[in-house]
């Protein structure tokens, strides 16, 4: 969690002035991504039928999203999961892995970025429609833990442009998909990053895990 120190100036008494500094820790936004070895987060029609996963990929996952409280998704993403994961844990034929995202997907708080969505009915959910920058700093000077921004290349690389990533949370699978929608495009300045930690799965997928380097 990052943090900024504001000052402000109180006198006292009509003599002293007295600076009283104060520490707010902001949240951090972490981009959650699988993406191909040559950078590629999707085919070009939106394909992910490439990527790999299995139960050591959503054990590991599952550990760090349950200890969340806010999942951030574009339109596209997030209509995606409302089609499926609302009522996934209750079929007959469900798996763990259904049980156990479908609860925690019910209970986070969701954010979605959309300028065609106007509301929605779910009193945990809220819809941004526009002024990314004010809307996005507001939510992260709330209390709470780290952001997760699951997939949603589009409403990533608007707020890549704008500043507002602070990690990269990236799955990187054992192929060249050659052309698709890549993870970072069109970005005008160098964005240093420290490396926190990396996985290795036996699927062949690697963990990546960036924070900025500020």
């Amino acid at each position: 969690m990052a943090s900024f120190m504001i000052s402000s100036r109180r006198r006292l008494n009509g003599h002293s002035t007295l600076y009283i500094s104060t520490k707010i820790n902001m949240r951090k936004i972490i981009s959650f991504m699988h993406m191909s070895l040559d950078g590629f987060v999707a085919g070009l029609n939106g394909e992910i039928d490439w990527v790999k996963v299995d139960q050591e990929i959503f054990d590991y996952v599952g550990k760090r999203i349950g200890e969340g409280d806010t999942a951030l998704y574009g339109r596209v993403t997030y209509q995606m999961m409302e089609d499926y994961w609302p009522t996934a844990g209750e079929k007959p034929t469900a798996t763990k892995h259904d049980i156990e995202h479908s609860q925690w997907y019910n209970k986070v708080r969701k954010i979605v970025l959309s300028e065609t969505i106007k509301d929605v009915r779910q009193s945990n959910t809220k819809v941004i429609n526009g002024n990314l920058s004010e809307s996005i700093g507001e939510i992260k000077q709330h209390a709470g833990k780290d952001i997760l921004l699951f997939g949603s290349p589009t409403a990533t690389h608007s707020l890549i442009k704008l500043g507002l990533i602070d990690g990269y949370w990236l799955f990187v699978n054992p192929i060249i998909l050659g052309r698709g929608i890549p993870l970072f495009t069109e970005i005008d300045d160098k964005i240093g990053l420290k490396l926190l930690n990396t996985h290795q799965f036996a699927c062949g997928v690697t963990e990546l895990n960036y924070v900025l380097d500020k």
